[in-house]
């Protein structure tokens, strides 16, 4: 087993939280999508989980040094129809667990839950698109009631095949103890980092939270501006460049 060590830095609110996940995945689109939220909502950063298995780097955020692995938090104000009230959590990271990690950070994550009364996990993945361009979203759950929730908000079940990595283990151990888990994955482009697929990923996040102001325009016109540097090479493929396409 793999030494986990989580440092607590804030405080949860009263009530239930819905927690969303994001490791680096196809398109990076599960970490651009988290990284966001963290960002556009204002959320405090409340937790970080470290290990000797991890690499050795500190990401620095307005001059303060995070730990590899953010749990970040805030309040859910004016709740409507979506996920039971309370606040909401988002754990990303840059960096993708080596697998044999993966069940110890799954494991670390929903201990860190139960404890810090969070009610609903949702994780977010990316896929390899079934039609060239065409972002579709797919889910599994972990309960019933989980299954059934997704469903309404208009996510199409994924009924036989594999999810894998820490989102895989994340379903399997939260049907275990009976905690509601939903794994969001969305078709996104493989050959560069994706902020059209993390946004589509982002539209059933706000469905799944409409008291909460997600504004995902800033990502669309990311990938607008990235299609046309990449349209922009295409066409004059002798010249070269040196364009970071995403940073």
């Amino acid at each position: 087993m793999t030494e986990m060590v989580l440092h607590q830095f804030g405080t949860m609110g009263p009530g239930t939280h819905v927690a969303i996940v994001g490791f680096p995945s196809l398109g990076l689109v599960s970490s651009i999508a988290t990284n966001f939220l963290s960002r556009d909502l204002k959320l405090d950063l409340v937790a970080g989980l470290t290990s000797s298995e991890f690499p050795p780097y500190a990401l620095i955020q307005g001059g303060r040094p995070m730990p590899p692995i953010r749990i970040f938090s805030g309040c859910r104000d004016n709740c409507g129809e979506g996920l039971d009230c309370g606040g909401v959590v988002v754990v990303t990271t840059e960096f993708a667990p080596k697998p044999d990690t993966h069940r110890d950070v799954a494991l670390a994550l929903l201990d860190w839950f139960e404890a810090n009364g969070v009610d609903a996990v949702v994780t977010l993945d990316g896929i390899p698109m079934f039609v060239q361009d065409r972002y579709d979203i797919l889910g599994a759950a972990s309960t019933p009631e989980a299954r059934e929730m997704m469903v309404r908000y208009g996510v199409e079940p994924f009924e036989d095949g594999m999810v894998r990595g820490i989102s895989g283990v994340l379903l399997y151990e939260g049907s275990v103890r009976r905690m509601k888990v939903m794994s969001i994955m969305g078709t996104a482009r493989s050959e560069i980092p994706d902020p059209k697929g993390a946004a589509n990923l982002l539209e059933t996040i706000k469905k799944m939270l409409p008291e909460v102001s997600i504004d995902t325009d800033p990502l669309y016109a990311e990938a607008a501006e990235i299609d046309k540097r990449l349209k922009a090479q295409t066409e004059a493929p002798d010249q070269g460049s040196n364009d970071i396409l995403y940073g």
